[in-house]
């Protein structure tokens, strides 16, 4: 009989900080010896109002108190006010909430091919869209899509933010349309807006559903709600999690009245999704967002960075807003050198562009300190 090899109970999935992390606070997080890490990472371009707000805290404390959890077997005020809250905020008619992004967009995917009776999707090179079924039918990461490729559903692969190659495409058997409005696994890429237009302009024409898949891009993260405002395009479906509630689990599918309209009851279902507290916590991310002007600091702290990090060893800053790519061909040592430093950046699929996603609410301090660092940063001579 074989003996079972020693497993740990904590499953690895990625590779950790060489640190344990204990609390966080504003645009920090603190590890075991009581030592400060300043957050350019975000848990994952999560943390939208920082670690820990006051207002967050407060109100899941208070939701939590008086009620935990129920279903949407039960009508809620608190699910309610997030539902009116977060469709005026993004400038949407309605909303279905779940748990996750993965989860928003493989409703999304579903959606469109149940509206519009057709069995294939499109989607852009280098897009990442999550690890459910139809999520990776439109996911361009060979390493997770290859061993489920005869589960996955057809789709329509074009080069991103190319306005000759959708011209070009044929859309007539395509149910929906997906794309990050800024691929930011693909090392921050982005589109002109007229290629945006021209994209909305495709899809009506041949009556296939537009889907922005905004988990990073939105919540403020660009200077403004979503990026369907930051690029003057409405899609018909707007898919949201990571900041949507400042770190408590929350996914959110928002859609136009003419999607809604031909959905019913049954169609989409989620047990935990819109659930009290993640509501509680949306309802004050959006407080916090709107009444401490995160909008804005988003576009400030950006331009600062363009600005004084000129001449550097970035040679170009990527994206928009606070989701950024600091282009270097010394981009592995960077951050290296940064998180010697104790400053945290991401990588991202091109090897180099490392990724800011910090909290909306950066500090000028945290900035001074990452510039700092940056500019000090020597290349070792070959």
């Amino acid at each position: 009989m074989t003996t079972p090899l020693p497993v740990p109970a904590l499953l690895p999935t990625y590779a950790p900080y060489p640190f344990l992390l204990i609390r966080g606070e504003g645009d920090r997080v603190f590890d075991d010896q009581g030592q400060a890490w300043w957050d350019f990472y975000g848990g994952h371009c999560v943390c939208a109002t920082g670690h820990s707000h006051p207002a967050v805290v407060k109100a899941v404390a208070d939701q939590a108190a008086s009620l935990l959890f129920y279903s949407a077997a039960a009508a809620l005020p608190v699910r309610d006010a997030a539902a009116a809250q977060i469709t005026a905020f993004a400038g949407m008619d309605s909303v279905f909430f779940c748990n996750s992004g993965a989860e928003a967009n493989e409703n999304a995917l579903k959606m469109a091919l149940l509206l519009t009776g057709r069995k294939k999707l499109a989607a852009f090179e280098g897009g990442w869209h999550g690890r459910t079924l139809l999520a990776l039918s439109v996911t361009d990461d060979p390493k997770i899509t290859a061993p489920f490729a005869d589960q996955l559903v057809p789709c329509l692969r074009l080069p991103f933010g190319d306005l000759a190659a959708l011209e070009a495409a044929d859309f007539s058997d395509i149910a929906g349309v997906i794309l990050e409005p800024i691929q930011s696994m693909a090392g921050v890429k982005t589109a002109a807006a007229d290629w945006f237009w021209a994209l909305r302009a495709k899809c009506d024409a041949a009556g296939a559903l537009l889907i922005f898949d905004e988990v990073q891009t939105g919540m403020g993260r660009l200077g403004t709600p979503f990026a369907a405002q930051f690029y003057g395009a409405r899609p018909d479906l707007i898919t949201s999690a990571k900041g949507l509630a400042s770190g408590v689990p929350m996914g959110a599918l928002l859609m136009t009245a003419a999607v809604a309209a031909r959905l019913k009851g049954g169609d989409l279902g989620s047990t935990f999704g819109g659930g009290p507290l993640a509501c509680a916590a949306l309802i004050a991310t959006l407080g916090v967002i709107e009444g401490e002007s995160l909008m804005k600091n988003a576009t400030t702290a950006a331009a600062r960075l363009r600005q004084e990090l000129k001449g550097s060893v970035v040679t170009e800053v990527l994206g928009e807003g606070l989701l950024l790519g600091l282009r270097s061909s010394h981009a592995a040592a960077l951050k290296k050198h940064l998180l010697a430093r104790r400053i945290l950046v991401g990588g991202s699929g091109d090897s180099t562009v490392l990724r800011l996603m910090p909290p909306l609410n950066i500090s000028g301090e945290a900035l001074i300190a990452l510039i700092t660092a940056i500019q000090s940063f020597v290349p070792e001579q070959k």
